[in-house]
């Protein structure tokens, strides 16, 4: 089967989680407590540019956004970037398979412009195929170049780290396992919740495979849907949901899921917590986020400003104290409220390591998550 048949296959049984999944982040990023918060980062940030007015000369184009991203987080980098520069920026949300599926078979008459992700692979699925641009060498240099692409097609944005999320009245800190592997073990049953069809989880299958060996992994993959029974769920979001309510004990998730639910519910009504893997587990892995410009675009000057935006201070100001709760990785900025950046321990696995996503979709496939 070709890369472009498993991925479409993979979107077409993710499809009604997706609707849920859409559902859910729209939910969440237009709750009166969110939007206020993101309308104060927005006016906050405008002034980082001067006065918050276009400036002169400024380009009355517009580009089409494909984003994987989180809405709230695309709506409000995009409406700082429209303020500044007075181009328009027309989205297009959706899941960043599903976007992958649809980039390959439209080729060089896709509407897309900008592709805007949550993780790398579908990045490097695209890169891998030629339908990218090389991004400007300024715009890289302001993203550490571990976070970028190996050949410079797309620039790191932000990311996140895969953590597991426990409910405190089922399980003490000290019960918790230090590695990934361990959740494979028989005493684990009925006590872990999975969402195989979410791209958040397909990293940390790499990551397994890639020190374990494909075999071990598909042995893991099967072992952790036989634990987790019928906790299996859609998305990352629901697993923090489920967890919080004590429907299961433990979940692995990016750590922005259980920092949004508690944006969501409100720390009154928090009964989990998140805690880390041993330092460099095969589970405890970085996500990168990422944009890349398509080769098709006809608009490919402005493609490089809305990217260059992304990472400049701007746009990882917005990023750092946002109700995303993902971490800024460019320009210096850092974010507060969280575990300092610096102090992650995560798996070594390199952005060229994690590669297409290919070989976790085989391996979620042939466990029967996919």
């Amino acid at each position: 089967m070709t890369t472009v048949a498993r991925v479409a296959r993979v979107a077409r049984v993710a499809r009604v989680a997706r609707v849920a999944r859409v559902a859910r982040r729209t939910r969440l990023a237009t709750r009166p407590a969110l939007m206020g918060g993101l309308a104060v980062i927005l006016g906050s940030v405008l002034l980082i540019a001067g006065n918050g007015e276009s400036p002169a000369g400024a380009s009355s184009g517009s580009i089409t956004l494909y984003s994987g991203q989180h809405v709230q987080t695309t709506q409000t980098l995009v409406a700082a970037f429209e303020k500044k520069t007075g181009i328009t920026v027309n989205v297009r949300y959706d899941d960043e398979d599903t976007f992958v599926a649809q980039i390959e078979t439209e080729g060089k008459n896709s509407p897309a412009d900008v592709f805007f992700t949550e993780n790398s692979p579908p990045l490097e699925e695209l890169a891998s195929k030629g339908l990218l641009s090389s991004i400007a060498p300024s715009t890289l240099a302001h993203t550490p170049a571990k976070d970028n692409a190996p050949d410079g097609k797309w620039v790191g944005i932000s990311a996140r780290v895969s953590v597991m999320v426990y409910n405190t009245s089922l399980l003490k800190a000290s019960q918790l396992p230090t590695s990934a592997m361990d959740l494979a073990e028989p005493k684990w049953k009925g006590k872990i919740a999975l969402a195989g069809a979410e791209t958040d989880f397909q990293p940390i299958v790499t990551s397994v495979a890639r020190a374990h060996g494909d075999a071990a992994a598909l042995t893991w993959l099967k072992a952790l849907k036989a634990n987790a029974g019928s906790h299996i769920y859609p998305d990352n979001e629901t697993i923090a949901d489920e967890v919080n309510r004590g429907q299961v004990a433990l979940g692995i998730v990016n750590q922005y899921y259980w920092y949004r639910e508690r944006a969501e519910v409100g720390a009154s009504n928090m009964h989990s917590k998140i805690a880390y893997f041993a330092p460099h587990d095969v589970g405890y892995v970085l996500d990168v986020s990422g944009a890349g410009i398509l080769k098709s675009s006809t608009h490919q000057a402005d493609d490089q400003k809305f990217v260059a935006f992304l990472n400049s201070a701007q746009g990882q100001t917005i990023i750092a104290h946002s109700e995303s709760f993902e971490y800024p990785i460019a320009s210096g900025v850092t974010r507060t409220g969280e575990t300092p950046f610096k102090d992650l321990q995560p798996n070594s696995i390199s952005i060229a390591q994690l590669g297409t996503g290919a070989e976790a979709i085989k391996l979620l496939q042939e466990a029967q998550l996919l």
